[in-house]
């Protein structure tokens, strides 16, 4: 390090601080430290890095810098208010405080805000990198703010975006819906249905459908799936068509996203578990009667603010050539929609 400092013309401390992408030092003298570490030859040592991080980890967090926190919902108090967006923010805030970092928030749709602003806000407060949050009916982020991606790395949480593609950290939604139809197995269930939107089940690249496919096929073999429920809007509207689909389906458990679903079977005189069985996509505290699987949001909260980090330490600026997919695994929670386990039917 000491070569690197004499051949950059800083001291080592500057040097420390360049090459872990430190907000202190200007991108000017960061370039100019990087391309003396290249021509002395100077390569970080693994050993160390570990030690460093070991000691961070253990030790109390100190603020070193600040990171964006954009919320990309339509409603300015997502963050706070929505059932599924505060969790993924409780999750990038402690993980963010643990690393010594703060979080300024910003709602995307703001019209006072322009991206041309926006950015001169990022950079006067030193921040070098954003966690998006809140994109749940479209995976396309405002095409306004296209200036701001092309600058900063930014990591999304939920879902993967097109044009721009960012990194991404979100739920392994397809080893959940598996992992669920498996559940249902074992708990003697023989004729699952799926109610999902499929506005839903595209923003997520049918990870959802495609993990209860391959449940059906696995363990139902031959049989052919009983067809989905999709008319999500519809049936809030009139009830019918849920009806008329229960009665020709006869599924025996359900697997869905909405906690509604239970309020349409009392409707229609069904009471789970006696007469069907209710499994949730995304299980909620809540809501702690319903068996289903805990996405774990918080800790793809934790998972993003990480990825982030580390693209920062990198060096990296802009939309990635190559973006990075951080997927986190879902737990299985029982509960009373279902019935209790069972002898597995011959």
């Amino acid at each position: 390090m000491s070569r690197v400092a004499e051949a950059a013309g800083v001291s080592k401390n500057t040097v420390s601080l360049a090459l872990r992408g430190s907000p202190r030092i200007s991108e000017r003298t960061r370039l100019d430290v990087e391309a003396a570490a290249d021509s002395v030859g100077y390569k970080r040592n693994a050993v160390v890095g570990c030690l460093m991080a070991e000691l961070r980890r253990t030790g109390a967090a100190r603020f070193e810098a600040t990171l964006a926190l954009l919320n990309a919902n339509e409603d300015r108090e997502a963050l706070r208010k929505h059932p599924t967006v505060p969790v993924y923010v409780e999750g990038a805030k402690r993980r963010a405080e643990k690393l010594g970092y703060g979080l300024d928030e910003f709602w995307l749709h703001d019209p006072a805000i322009s991206p041309k602003r926006l950015i001169s806000i990022l950079r006067a407060r030193g921040i070098r990198g954003a966690i998006v949050v809140g994109l749940l009916k479209t995976n396309q982020l405002p095409e306004r703010m296209r200036p701001v991606w092309d600058e900063f790395p930014a990591v999304v949480t939920g879902v993967r975006t097109r044009n721009p593609g960012l990194s991404f950290a979100g739920s392994d939604q397809y080893s959940l819906a598996l992992q669920a139809y498996e559940k249902a197995w074992e708990l003697g269930y023989r004729r699952p249905a799926l109610i999902l939107d499929p506005v839903i089940d595209s923003l997520i690249d049918g990870r959802f459908t495609a993990g209860f496919l391959i449940g059906e096929q696995r363990l139902r073999g031959d049989q052919s799936p009983l067809p989905p429920f999709t008319k999500i809007e519809q049936a809030r509207q009139d009830l019918t068509c849920f009806k008329d689909w229960l009665e020709s389906t006869k599924p025996d458990v359900l697997f869905t996203l909405y906690h509604e679903v239970e309020r349409w079977l009392s409707m229609c005189n069904r009471k789970p578990p006696r007469d069907i069985g209710l499994i949730q996509y995304e299980w909620r505290a809540q809501r702690p009667h319903w068996a289903g699987m805990d996405q774990q949001n918080d800790l793809v909260g934790e998972a993003a603010v990480d990825l982030l980090v580390s693209m920062i330490h990198n060096g990296q600026q802009g939309v990635p050539l190559k973006p990075i997919a951080t997927m986190v695994t879902s737990q299985w929670v029982m509960g009373k929609t279902v019935r209790g386990s069972r002898k597995k039917l011959k």
